[in-house]
C-alpha cells in the first residue's frame, strides 16, 4: 500500500532553516529592522488623511472626518492645474528621457574603439553624480538673463530669452536638463543587456548584408526587450511621482503656473501652511494613482508583450 507523502508545514520548514542558517538570518536582521522602522511604522501616519489633525490631540486623539480632505483637495481651484503640470512633465520626460538612453546605448555598442568608448561613457554618466542643488545652481547660472546661453544667443544675432521665469519654457528646461544629467547613467543597464547578445547573430546578419540600423532593429532591440519593458513599467508606475527637489528649486513666482506639481503642493500644504491632513490626503491620492498605473501597465504588458514585473 502506497501512502501519500505528507508535506512538512511551512512554519516547521522555516524553523529548521533558521536553525541551520542562523548566521545568515542574523546578518539580514538589521535590514529587516530598518525596513520595519522606517518604511512600515511611518505608514500609520497615512491616517492623518482621514482625520482633522490637531497637534495637541495627536494622531490617536484627532477626530475622524472620513474623505473630507480628499474632497477638499479634488475640489480646490488648483487641483486640475496640479494634475496637468505633474502629468505634463512626466509624459514629456517619458517620451524624451526614456528612449534617448536606449538609442545612446545602441550607438555606443557599435563603437569599436575601446578607449574612446570608455571615455564617452565616463563623460556621459559623470553628470549623474552632481547633486540636485548643484545641478539647479548650474542651470540658473547658465540660463540666467546675462548667462552664457543668452550671451551666445545675442552674439549670434538673437534676443535674450527669460528661460527661468517663462512658464512655457519651464517643462522643456526641466526635462532636457534631466536628459543631460541622467542619459549616460540610465544607459548603463542597456549597455549591460546588449553585452549579452550573441555576436554570431550579428555575424550572420553582416553576411546577409544587413546595415547597422537593421541589426539594431532586428537583433539588438528584440534581445533587450525584457529589460526595456521592465523599466518602462516602472516609469509608468511613477508618472505622478515627479521629483520634488528639482521642481521646487527651479520654481519661482513667475513660472508657478507650470512648475507647481503635486510634490511641491504637498510640501507647501504640510510644512509651510501646517495643514497636515490636507497634505497627507494629497500625497496618498498621488500614491494610489501611481499604484493603479503600475498595476495597469504590468497587466497590459503581460497580455500584449508577455513581459511583467509580477
Amino acid at each position: 500500500m502506497i501512502t501519500a507523502h505528507k508535506k512538512t508545514p511551512y512554519t516547521k520548514r522555516l524553523g529548521k532553516d533558521i536553525v541551520s542558517n542562523w548566521i545568515l538570518y542574523v546578518m539580514i536582521l538589521p535590514v529587516i529592522v530598518y525596513v520595519l522602522l522606517f518604511c512600515y511604522v511611518p505608514m500609520y501616519g497615512v491616517t492623518l488623511a482621514f482625520k482633522a489633525y490637531r497637534i495637541k490631540d495627536g494622531i490617536l486623539g484627532s477626530p475622524w472626518v472620513g474623505l473630507a480632505y480628499f474632497s477638499q483637495f479634488t475640489r480646490s481651484y488648483s487641483f486640475w492645474n496640479l494634475i496637468k503640470n505633474t502629468l505634463g512633465i512626466s509624459l514629456y520626460s517619458l517620451l524624451i528621457d526614456f528612449p534617448i538612453p536606449i538609442v545612446f546605448a545602441l550607438m555606443l555598442n557599435y563603437l569599436r574603439l575601446s578607449k574612446l568608448k570608455k571615455t564617452v561613457q565616463l563623460i556621459s554618466y559623470a553628470p549623474h553624480f552632481i547633486s540636485v542643488v548643484v545641478m539647479c545652481g548650474i542651470i540658473k547660472l547658465f540660463f540666467a538673463d546675462n548667462g552664457p546661453v543668452n550671451r551666445l544667443t545675442v552674439l549670434l544675432g538673437g534676443t535674450t530669452v527669460n528661460y527661468l521665469t517663462s512658464p512655457a519654457i519651464y517643462k522643456s528646461l526641466y526635462v532636457w536638463t534631466g536628459v543631460w544629467q541622467g542619459m549616460g547613467w540610465s544607459a548603463i543597464i542597456y549597455i549591460s543587456a546588449l553585452a549579452g547578445v550573441d555576436y554570431e547573430m550579428h555575424e550572420a546578419a553582416i553576411v546577409d548584408g544587413a546595415t547597422k540600423i537593421k541589426r539594431m532593429i532586428h537583433i539588438d532591440l528584440p534581445s533587450i526587450k525584457s529589460t526595456v519593458m521592465m523599466l518602462l513599467i516602472m516609469r509608468i508606475g511613477g508618472l505622478m511621482g515627479v521629483g520634488f527637489d528639482k521642481a521646487y528649486l527651479l520654481q519661482n513666482e513667475l513660472n508657478l503656473s507650470s512648475s507647481e506639481i503635486l510634490a511641491t503642493y504637498v510640501y507647501k500644504m504640510g510644512l509651510i501652511r501646517s495643514d497636515y491632513s490636507l497634505s497627507t490626503a494629497a500625497g496618498l491620492f498621488n500614491t494610489v494613482i501611481n499604484l493603479t498605473l503600475i498595476v495597469t501597465a504590468n497587466t497590459v504588458s503581460k497580455k500584449l508583450a508577455d513581459e511583467s514585473l509580477f
